[in-house]
């Protein structure tokens, strides 16, 4: 086995790309050409563009970091979906040609920005949520939180500090949830987090069928006014780093590296 592929199971590489960083042109003939029939009438149902260029340009980038990484051209990508909506790539007949035969990514998207997370012999999820979504939804948010976190969240005044007490137990259930290939199948009063005043997770309390020591999670915040959460299971050997890109990867670029937190206390 080569360093390549004994190295990989300890990296979690992540790709923050915002939607300016690919013009419309250009994102619309690399759509045409990269993207499969599936994917191709999504993308011809939505309703107002800026939703369609935000489909088009999150597709376009998983597709090409799957080249990048795994060495399966753009259109030659096969993607299949779980009943939940789950993507995961359909291992070639003969095998996936670069960086080991296991791998997962996960997709998020919001507001203009895109996330993209990439792991082998693990699973991942992600999230990225936009501050400035003006309070819209997030009273209904709250009400889906376990009581402790719903009790952290009050002990701070309306406004932006609230926001983000909010989306930042938002994003990391939404990471936890489809990381475990659930999303909004499992509900996200039965697990809990409890977290740093600033950034970081303390606790994690699991669902029943779970357990807290597998788990790691990290907190982004890749460009002002945009909270990310990660979370990865590592159950078991090394603990892992994350390498995070910026912008469309039209060429492999040194990453920032980062250290992954080590796992949570249990929290009931």
């Amino acid at each position: 086995m080569n360093a390549a592929v004994e190295t990989a199971p300890r990296t979690v590489k992540l790709w923050f790309c915002p939607n300016d960083e690919l013009a419309p042109g250009i994102t619309a003939t690399l759509a045409a050409h990269w993207l499969d029939e599936h994917e191709q009438e999504t993308a011809g149902q939505f309703l107002f563009e800026r939703d369609r260029r935000q489909y088009l340009v999150s597709h376009v980038l998983v597709r090409r970091v799957l080249a990048l990484e795994c060495g399966i051209p753009e259109s030659e990508s096969v993607i299949w979906r779980s009943s939940r909506g789950r993507p995961f790539l359909q291992k070639p007949a003969g095998g996936i040609p670069r960086g080991g035969p296991e791998l997962d990514f996960n997709l998020s998207h919001a507001g203009g920005y895109n996330l993209l997370g990439l792991v082998r012999h693990s699973r991942i999820g992600v999230d990225v949520e936009r501050l400035d979504r003006g309070g819209q939804g997030l009273g209904t948010i709250v009400e889906t939180f376990a009581p402790e976190e719903r009790r952290w969240v009050a002990r701070v005044e309306p406004g932006r500090a609230r926001d983000v007490r909010i989306l930042r137990l938002w994003t990391l259930k939404e990471a936890y949830s489809k990381a475990r290939g659930l999303g909004l199948g499992l509900s996200f009063d039965t697990f809990s987090f409890d977290l740093a005043e600033d950034c970081g997770v303390l606790g994690f309390g699991p669902p029943d069928d779970d357990v807290a020591w597998r788990w790691r999670f990290v907190e982004l915040k890749p460009v002002p006014g945009v909270l990310a959460a990660v979370a990865i299971m590592a159950d078991g050997g090394e603990e892992p780093t994350l390498e995070l890109h910026h912008g469309f990867p039209w060429a492999r670029s040194a990453p920032r590296v980062l250290a992954v937190p080590g796992p949570a206390r249990t929290v009931r």
